[in-house]
């Protein structure tokens, strides 16, 4: 059974309450749920909106629409569609301040932060409009007058699912390019933070993706196993937790559905005692407690090497020295996190390090920035002395906490980190050409980073987590994801030479449209 993280809904909606809408072809409506999420603004508590559990209805008529818009999207022209791309990142580089702003309203992280959380969706964006070129299939001439090709055609309806830690990355990771590809779409935004997805839907609007195309649903477990079951839906994108995404993947392939599912992770940040010192500490500080460090990205864990662990309390003073207040706040370093519940559980966490014996060297819990008492704040906090038996490495906390485990040598921080069960990223920091190809060739994660510390790829490469970290054979965005958002058509053709004909030579220039 699917067990989420989510806010407890209300069936009693306060007159004239704020609401987020649906949007199934082409119209943002009014849900006719009794069922809400209340969203509150982490930093202070105070309502932003009321998001629905949409009504069994409703997520039907979304599949339903989608599939017929679906039937006609796809005789489109790739160059018809690679035309609304062009559109569709003009009006997202025009917005992202509006689109960054709801981020940090409802989110919770810095204005700047959230600025790069949509220019990392926008990436994807600019890459799809190369559709033309990545959608190329391959011909050969097999035979006296035979040739065999193969197309790439769109799978159906597609359905997202995306996290609330990006609230415009991952829709963006989603929908631009299963379009682009011929598909038509139906996303779930997190329940904790829509706004963004849904800024984005106008924007596809009037970037010319037709009615029926691209369409917004909300809610929780009921929205997900409609997914997972709607016969009309072909694939399912997923990024989040491992007990969810374990879930969606397997309901979704035992109903035959194309599958891919980006779940937890532990990354680990191998410090080798001949790495500049200044510019390793400041990364890991930067990549551990950025975003609250509430990204699956995050540098949770640092593995000092040697004599390097001598630079353990530098870390402490400069993590000490950020600023934990509100997003909105101009020098702000790190927001809140998400909620109550992560910050008790984050909490929780840091305790069981403590109590297994771990140093708490920088504590975070209890801190209340002035002027947002009632947010849900941790400040920057890091355990060292920790072992790989503890509770507080063992599992993703999902917040501004670093866990840092000292070895002797990097063949033993190599094999901590391929003992781990998570596969997502990992970086080295040296100045040594040599130990970097160590390191690089002998790990296994699927994303490395050479003084580097989180190395997610630009979109013109795939996001390739791996063996813990992901569910499905093909990664997100780039040549991998036109792959898992297409199917091979394979054509073998035979025309004659001897049934060809003359005609006259056309003169006038050829078009294509």
């Amino acid at each position: 059974m699917l067990r989420l993280h989510l806010r407890k809904l209300t069936t009693a909606l306060p007159k004239g309450a704020p609401t987020t809408k649906n949007y199934i072809n082409g119209q943002f409506t009014e849900s006719a749920t009794k069922e809400w999420f209340p969203l509150r603004n982490p930093a202070t508590q105070e309502i932003v909106t009321y998001v629905p559990q949409s009504t069994d209805e409703e997520l039907k008529y979304a599949a339903d629409v989608a599939q017929d818009a679906f039937k006609s999207w796809r005789k489109t022209t790739v160059l018809t569609r690679q035309r609304v791309m062009f559109n569709l990142q003009h009006l997202i580089r025009e917005n992202m301040d509006k689109i960054a702003t709801s981020i940090t309203l409802e989110q919770g992280k810095t204005f700047a932060d959230a600025k790069g959380d949509v220019l990392r969706g926008l990436q994807v964006v600019e890459a799809a409009c190369g559709i033309p070129s990545t959608l190329m299939g391959d011909k050969l001439a097999v035979a006296a007058d035979m040739d065999t090709y193969t197309i790439r055609e769109p799978l159906g309806v597609v359905a997202g699912i995306a996290p609330f830690n990006f609230p415009a990355m991952i829709p963006l990771w989603i929908f631009p390019l299963a379009i682009a590809c011929g598909n038509s779409v139906v996303l779930k935004p997190s329940e904790k933070d829509p706004g963004a997805t849904m800024i984005l839907a106008q924007l596809a609007e009037e970037a010319g993706v037709p009615k029926g195309v691209l369409n917004i649903v909300h809610g929780g477990v009921p929205t997900v196993n409609f997914m997972c079951d709607n016969p009309h839906i072909k694939a399912i994108s997923f990024v989040g937790s491992d007990h969810a995404g374990k879930y969606i993947h397997a309901r979704g392939s035992a109903n035959g559905k194309r599958v891919q599912a980006n779940l937890g992770a532990k990354n680990h940040g191998i410090v080798m005692p001949d790495a500049n010192k200044n510019h390793a500490l400041n990364q890991l500080v930067g990549a551990a407690f950025g975003a609250a460090g509430q990204r699956c990205m995050a540098l949770s864990t640092a593995v000092f090497v040697g004599e390097a662990k001598e630079w353990v309390p530098e870390l402490v003073e400069r993590a000490r020295k950020l600023k934990t207040t509100s997003g909105f706040e101009k020098d702000a370093d790190l927001g809140p996190v998400i909620s109550p519940e992560a910050l008790q559980r984050a909490e929780r966490l840091i305790q069981s390090g403590v109590d297994e014996g771990a140093k708490l060297v920088l504590d975070g819990r209890g801190y209340k920035p002035k002027g947002f008492e009632k947010g849900n704040f941790l400040a920057p906090t890091i355990l060292t002395g920790v072992k790989p038996h503890m509770k507080c490495y063992t599992e993703e906390i999902f917040a501004p906490v670093l866990v840092c485990l000292e070895v002797d040598t990097l063949d033993e921080a190599i094999e901590l980190t391929n003992n781990n069960p998570y596969g997502n990223g990992t970086c080295i920091f040296t100045q040594s050409g040599s130990t970097a190809r160590k390191f690089t060739n002998e790990i296994d994660v699927g994303q490395v980073g050479v003084n580097v510390p989180i190395p997610v790829p630009l979109p013109m490469f795939s996001f390739t987590g791996s063996r813990g970290s992901i569910q499905g054979d093909l990664n997100f965005y780039g040549k991998s994801g036109v792959q898992f958002y297409t199917h091979y058509k394979t054509v073998t053709a035979l025309w004659r030479s001897e049934d060809a004909s003359s005609s006259k030579a056309a003169v006038n220039m050829p078009t294509q449209q």
